[in-house]
């Protein structure tokens, strides 16, 4: 089976690849277990998705034990950046100034602007 590299997890898929980043290597029942506590979601349903998360390259999974146990194929810093790469690029026509811009006409607080200012003059002087 060809598997390939999906830029763009879904919605549910990020949520167990949170799950994978901040625990680690899981099992399915471990990832099943930490999304009940904040969405209702079956057994069976955590296992298709990562199985279809396997073929598309998110995951990889160790078959070793009995119990198979998934890692995440990337960091989350890469998959952040594949996903804001993709939507500068459909969204924005590429413009990443146009994408800050946009994200900080909407309703930004003092303290993320200040947050923001100094970032940016960190950027300035290196």
């Amino acid at each position: 089976m060809i598997r390939r590299r999906s830029v763009n997890p879904t919605e549910a898929e990020l949520a167990i690849l949170n799950v994978l980043w901040a625990d680690g290597p899981s099992t399915v029942r471990h990832v099943h277990d930490k999304l009940q506590s904040s969405q209702n979601t079956g057994y069976t349903t955590v296992l298709k998705l990562l199985q279809i998360m396997f073929d598309k390259g998110l995951v990889q999974r160790d078959e070793s034990e009995r119990a198979h146990v998934y890692r995440t194929s990337s960091s989350r810093d890469a998959t952040q950046g594949a996903i804001l790469s993709d939507l500068v690029t459909r969204a924005f026509s590429g413009s990443r100034s146009a994408l800050v811009m946009r994200a900080l006409g909407e309703s930004s607080k003092p303290e993320e602007i200040a947050e923001i200012r100094r970032f940016l003059d960190e950027l300035e002087r290196s």
